[in-house]
């Protein structure tokens, strides 16, 4: 059997520095993301690695979650929204002795936004996403993309970029290849477009049959499978929950909840608008995205050889796998960002709109095409007179190779960047 190979992970370097000093670590991010694989490697003598998906284990932890942390001076605790109470047991047993990195937790669904989860760790816990593999950890080096992309432009000089020749192997193709596959590891083991696919279906099946009701009780969840695929279809947009429920004959107020428990699930995300005034950032229709392209993709039925003829489902596609990529730049960035989307009354728009802590804001927008336009800047240019001082800049990411100017707006620097970029830049240092 081959062996299957293990990638670098961006987010090693906070975890370290996390465990340095703080009592609870919690790894969040979806099933199959490589969270166990990187959390053995934390494991030892003074922290044991145990996991809930062991049904024994799950149980001695349920019938008595205080003995059976008592017994345990510190532990790597694989999957813990399997089992809630023993958050409590965590805190108390912190609370008796408290000293860093003595637990090392993950989970397959948001456990902060449980019931009473988030008030018992509360100043004792670190949060922290592992989401499927960025393009530069599967090039084996991650990056800081999204910092060096603050940082130059600010400078006013020239964003990240990787050579015309290195940049001219990830275009056509190869791009589409890799919005297709999407980051999950065990979608990149398969050989074949088929057989990734088919991975994709079995396991949304899995985590929609399964960890709903590990996190809720859902009174239709045969009703789930359908909200998927119809989330899928409107992946990018503005999503209108009236329609929505319209088509699977249920109410707003249930899909509305059901979307909540995909986004805990990480297999969605609610992208809010961003806005002038910092009281009205999000809005009550805000873009919805999903957190891996491969999976959108499997949903959609998209496949290679029919891309040359229905290339327009290719755009949504490549702006989710772009939304993706920046989450996971993000998840490790040296600086905390967020990530909006820009829409105005005159359907100006920005795909990704990146704040820094600072408020500061940088524009990002994805093109499937070869080539660009200065129309292609509209919406850049539009966001940038509504921030002000606060815009440092925007970027065009595109299907080419080279990385251009395309002038200024209000004296901040535009840029067309090969979408190779995103996973050839400068490494973490």
């Amino acid at each position: 059997m081959l062996s299957q190979p293990v990638w670098p992970r961006g987010i090693v370097r906070r975890l370290q520095e996390s465990l340095a000093d703080t009592p609870v670590v919690l790894l969040n991010g979806p099933r199959q993301s490589g969270k166990t694989t990187l959390v053995r490697q934390f494991a030892g003598e003074q922290r044991p690695y145990l996991t809930l998906d062991d049904a024994t284990t799950a149980t001695a932890a349920r019938q008595d979650p205080q003995g059976f942390i008592r017994r345990l001076d510190g532990a790597v605790i694989d999957e813990v929204q399997r089992v809630p109470e023993l958050l409590l047991a965590i805190k108390l047993a912190v609370d008796e002795r408290r000293h860093p990195g003595r637990f090392l937790l993950t989970g397959s669904a948001d456990v902060m936004a449980l019931p009473r989860v988030a008030d018992s760790l509360a100043g004792r816990v670190e949060v922290l996403s592992l989401l499927p593999l960025a393009g530069c950890e599967l090039a084996g080096q991650p990056s800081a993309w999204i910092d060096a992309l603050f940082a130059a432009l600010a400078g006013d000089t020239a964003p990240p970029s990787p050579p015309p020749d290195q940049a001219a192997a990830q275009v056509g193709e190869a791009l589409e290849k890799r919005v297709l596959t999407g980051g999950y590891p065990e979608a990149l083991h398969r050989n074949s477009e088929s057989r990734r696919q088919a991975w994709a279906r079995s396991y949304l099946n899995a985590i929609l049959q399964r960890d709903v009701r590990e996190i809720a009780a859902v009174d239709k969840l045969q009703s789930l499978p359908q909200l998927l695929t119809a989330l899928a279809q409107v992946c990018g947009q503005l999503c209108n929950y009236t329609q929505l429920a319209a088509r699977l004959g249920l109410d707003g107020k249930t899909v509305t909840r059901y979307i909540t428990l995909l986004e805990q699930l990480f297999l969605v995300r609610r992208v809010p608008a961003w806005s002038a005034n910092g009281l009205a950032r999000v809005v009550k229709t805000p873009k919805l995205q999903f957190v891996d392209s491969g999976l959108l993709s499997a949903l959609l039925g998209l496949r290679l050889a029919g891309l040359v003829t229905h290339r327009i489902a290719f755009g949504p596609a490549l702006e989710c796998h772009v939304y993706a990529e920046l989450l996971r730049l993000a998840s490790w960035s040296e600086d905390s960002y967020e990530l909006f989307m820009y829409r105005d009354k005159d359907q100006r728009e920005v795909d990704v709109v990146i704040a820094n802590g600072l408020g500061q804001l940088v524009g990002v927008e994805v093109k499937a095409a070869a080539s660009v336009q200065a129309a292609d800047g509209a919406g850049l240019r539009r966001l940038a007179s509504q921030a002000g001082d606060r815009f440092l800049g925007g970027v065009i990411l595109y299907d080419g190779i080279h990385s251009l100017p395309m002038g200024s707006h209000a004296g901040r620097p535009l840029w067309a960047l090969p979408l190779a970029s995103l996973w050839h830049a400068p490494p973490l240092p």
